[in-house]
């Protein structure tokens, strides 16, 4: 089953994880206050979901809305306990007010990954420059991902630079995955597949009641099928 493509579900909790796993994810981000977009769960949150599946699980590098890092050290110590915990994937993105890759704060956390395979995020949207962006990262270890919609408007505004950007995985930091997400829909997934691109990220899409209620195991087999037929 190599070739099918990766589904990636945002769990907030041990019963999102479950629900998300029993629908076919592949892997989950964790997160707490999706409010703020998303920010790094507390510890017994990434235990308890730790010991519910048996799915890989990033766990997103955050502690503030926005793309600031804001303190690195509050972050380089959240890796050290998640790592510490059995935590070996993570989630993060960073721009200094440029608008670039802050590669001072993503350098540090990369350093305290110890090789494990990390995503970059939607902050790649938010850049002055994706191209550049990529090539500033290309070098670092571990990172195998993009998280990205192609544009912070959402994945209607960005399909034209996702596929565009699919047709260049030859070429110098271009080399991670798109997994694309951020207001992707079911009726997005025939180009993109047709593009090549091979990795999905759903939040919203899997909770029929909203953020306030849990991850809907039929509705992420409802992408699981998709994504297989």
């Amino acid at each position: 089953m190599s070739n099918r493509a990766v589904l990636e579900v945002i769990a907030l909790d041990a019963e999102d994880a479950v629900a998300a796993q029993a629908g076919g994810a592949d892997r989950l981000e964790l997160v707490t206050d999706m409010a703020a977009d998303g920010l790094t769960p507390p510890l017994a949150v990434f235990e308890e979901i730790r010991d519910a599946v048996d799915i890989p699980l990033r766990v997103m590098i955050r502690v503030a809305d926005g793309f600031a890092a804001g303190d690195v050290d509050v972050l380089v110590e959240k890796v050290r306990t998640l790592r510490a915990a059995g935590a070996g994937e993570f989630v993060l993105g960073f721009l200094d007010e440029g608008g670039h890759a802050d590669l001072v704060a993503v350098e540090r956390l990369v350093a305290e990954f110890e090789g494990c395979p990390w995503t970059f995020h939607r902050a790649i949207d938010r850049a002055s420059d994706r191209d550049v962006l990529r090539k500033h990262l290309a070098d670092l270890p571990g990172l195998d991902t993009y998280l990205t919609a192609g544009s912070p408007d959402g994945v209607d505004a960005g399909l034209e630079t996702l596929i565009a950007e699919a047709s260049r995985s030859d070429q110098p930091g271009y080399e991670p995955r798109i997994m694309v997400g951020g207001g992707l829909r079911l009726e997005h997934l025939p180009r993109l597949l047709a593009a090549g691109v091979d990795a999905f990220h759903i939040g919203g899409a899997a909770r029929p009641g909203g953020w306030s209620g849990p991850v809907d195991a039929a509705a992420v087999r409802e992408w699981r099928e998709a994504l297989d037929a």
